[in-house]
C-alpha cells in the first residue's frame, strides 16, 4: 500500500505549507500516541535540530502525544542518532526527531523511531495514516500523558559515542576541525573528540535558528577546507545539521567522501577479522568503491538509495557496514542507523591502526569519474516516465560500452531529479550528464 505522507525518511517539506504546519503536527502527534499505545503503556522521546521551527513543532507534537495519552520526554537539540540511541536505553516504545537533516532553515521534517532504534516498520507507519484521516478524541482527563526533560541526554549519547572505541583509546597528538553545521551536533560533537584527546578546532557551532547547514556543514566544505589548511591541522570533520552525515578534508584540504569512508572503516574491520560478511552500498556508490573492495575479496551490494534501504539489506544478509557517497555510515556493529560521530570515530580509529594519515589511507581506492546534476521539476511531473529521456538514457548506456553506467533517480526528500553519469573519461561522462540534465529540465517545462 502506498503512503501518503512518509516518504523515504520521514515526513519532510517546507515549513508553514501543508503537511509542516502545527495543527498537522498536532493531529501527527496524537495518531502516533494512539498507535503507540495499541503496543500497551506508551513513552515516545522528542528530539530536534537547532532550526527554529523546531520549537513550534515539538509544542504542537507533545500536545498531540499526550492527549492520546502517551507520556513525552524531550530531548531538545540532539543528533537524529542520539535520539535512536536513547530510545532504546530509555525502553521507550518510540523516538521521534524534528529535522530536515541537510536542508536549510525554512524546511523541516518529522523521523520516527522504534523502540528498538531502528526506522519504523512500514506497518505501523500505515498504522499512523489511517488514524490521521479519523477524528481527533482527547482520553480521560486522568489518562492524559505527562512530560518530563532528559537534562542529561547530551552526557549519556557523548559517552556511548565514547563506549563505540575501546578503553583507553587516545588521539592525543591529532589536531582536527570540526564544522558542527549550526546544527544538533554542536555540543556533543566538539566533547567527544576532545575527550578522547584530540585538539579540537571548533566551526559552525554557534546555531541561532536560522544559520543550520548554511554555508556550512557536510554540504558547503568550502570553509572546514580553508580551516584545515589555515590551522595546519591533520583532518577536519564535516557534520550535516542532524549529525547522520559526515565527510572528512584530509590535510592537503581534498574532500574525503562517503565513499572513501566507507572504505577505510570496512579494510580496516576486514584486516581485524571482523567484517561480518561484506558491504552494503547504494545505486550512488562510486564504480571505485565496489572495484577497491574486490581487490580484497570483500563482497559489495547495491541498495537503493536512502539509509532506510542499507539498513534493510544489512538486516537481511547480517552484515554490519553500509553507508552511502553523501556520507550516511551504518556500523551496526556499534548501533542501529547512521551516526556521523561513530562513523567519523570508526575512520580515525582505521588510521591509527595504519599509522596512516587520512590522506594516504584514501588512495587505495581509485574513484572513476563520477558527474552528478540535480534537476528541479514540478511535483506533478515524472520526467522520468517520458520516452526521450528514457530513449536518451539506454543510447548514453549503450555508447558507454559496459565501462560507465546512467542513473536517474527522483530523490526522496526534495522536488528533484538526479542525473547521475559515471565512466573511465572525464569529459565523456560531463557531456553526457549535461545532455540528460538538459532533457530533464526540457521536458519538465
Amino acid at each position: 500500500m502506498s503512503k501518503k505522507y512518509f516518504g523515504t525518511d520521514g515526513i519532510r517539506g517546507r515549513v508553514g505549507e501543508y503537511p509542516i504546519t502545527p495543527d498537522f503536527m498536532l493531529k501527527l502527534g496524537w495518531a502516533a500516541g494512539m498507535a503507540f499505545r495499541k503496543m500497551g503503556a506508551c513513552k515516545v522521546l522528542v528530539g530536534k535540530d537547532t532550526r527554529i521551527s523546531g520549537y513550534m513543532f515539538e509544542s504542537a507534537l507533545e500536545a498531540g502525544l499526550t492527549s492520546a495519552g502517551a507520556d513525552v520526554m524531550l530531548l531538545g537539540p540532539m543528533p537524529t542518532p542520539a535520539i535512536a540511541y536513547l530510545t532504546r536505553t530509555f525502553q521507550a516504545q518510540a523516538g521521534i526527531v524534528i529535522s530536515a537533516s541537510h536542508n536549510p532553515h525554512d524546511d523541516n521534517g518529522i523521523k520516527f523511531f522504534s523502540g528498538q532504534g531502528t526506522k519504523l516498520p512500514d506497518d505501523i507507519e500505515l498504522m499512523i495514516e489511517e488514524l490521521l484521516d479519523t477524528p481527533m478524541t482527547v482520553v480521560e482527563s486522568s489518562k492524559i500523558g505527562k512530560v518530563s526533560r532528559i537534562n542529561d541526554a547530551s552526557g549519556r549519547y557523548i559517552e556511548f559515542c565514547k563506549g563505540s572505541v575501546p578503553t583507553g583509546t587516545s588521539f592525543s597528538g591529532l589536531k582536527i576541525v570540526v564544522d558542527c553545521a549550526h546544527g544538533a551536533t554542536y555540543k556533543v560533537a566538539p566533547s567527544v573528540f576532545r575527550e578522547l584527546g584530540a585538539e579540537v578546532v571548533v566551526l559552525s557551532a554557534q546555531p541561532n535558528g536560522l544559520n543550520i547547514n548554511d554555508n556550512c556543514g557536510s554540504t558547503h566544505t568550502e570553509a572546514l577546507q580553508a580551516a584545515v589548511l589555515a590551522e595546519q591541522a591533520d583532518l577536519g570533520i564535516a557534520f550535516d545539521g542532524d549529525g547522520d552525515r559526515v565527510l572528512m578534508v584530509d590535510h592537503t584540504g581534498t574532500v574525503v567522501d562517503g565513499d572513501e569512508l566507507l572504505f577505510i572503516i570496512a579494510r580496516d574491520l576486514h584486516g581485524r577479522g571482523k567484517l561480518q560478511g561484506g558491504v552494503v552500498g547504494t545505486l550512488m556508490s562510486n564504480l571505485g568503491l565496489e572495484l577497491a573492495l574486490a581487490d580484497l575479496d570483500i563482497p559489495f551490494v547495491r541498495a537503493n538509495v536512502g539509509d532506510r534501504y542499507v539498513i534493510s539489506e544489512l538486516l537481511e544478509r547480517n552484515w554490519v557496514i553500509g553507508g552511502e557517497n553523501s556520507g550516511h555510515i551504518v556500523c551496526f556493529d556499534h548501533t542501529t542507523t547512521g551516526d556521523a560521530i561513530i562513523a567519523a570515530l570508526q575512520v580515525l580509529m582505521a588510521l591509527k591502526a595504519r599509522s596512516e594519515g587520512l590522506a594516504q589511507s584514501r588512495q587505495a581506492l581509485r574513484k572513476c569519474p563520477q558527474v552528478l546534476i540535480n534537476v528541479r521539476f514540478g511535483g506533478g511531473v515524472n520526467p522520468l516516465e517520458h520516452a526521450k529521456v528514457k530513449q536518451a538514457s539506454e543510447r548514453v548506456t549503450q555508447a558507454m560500452a559496459g565501462r560507465g553506467r546512467v542513473l536517474l533517480r527522483k530523490s526522496g526528500t526534495e522536488p528533484l531529479v538526479r542525473v547521475m553519469v559515471e565512466g573511465e573519461d572525464e569529459a565523456q561522462v560531463r557531456g553526457y550528464a549535461e545532455e540528460l540534465a538538459k532533457l530533464v529540465t526540457e521536458v519538465s517545462a
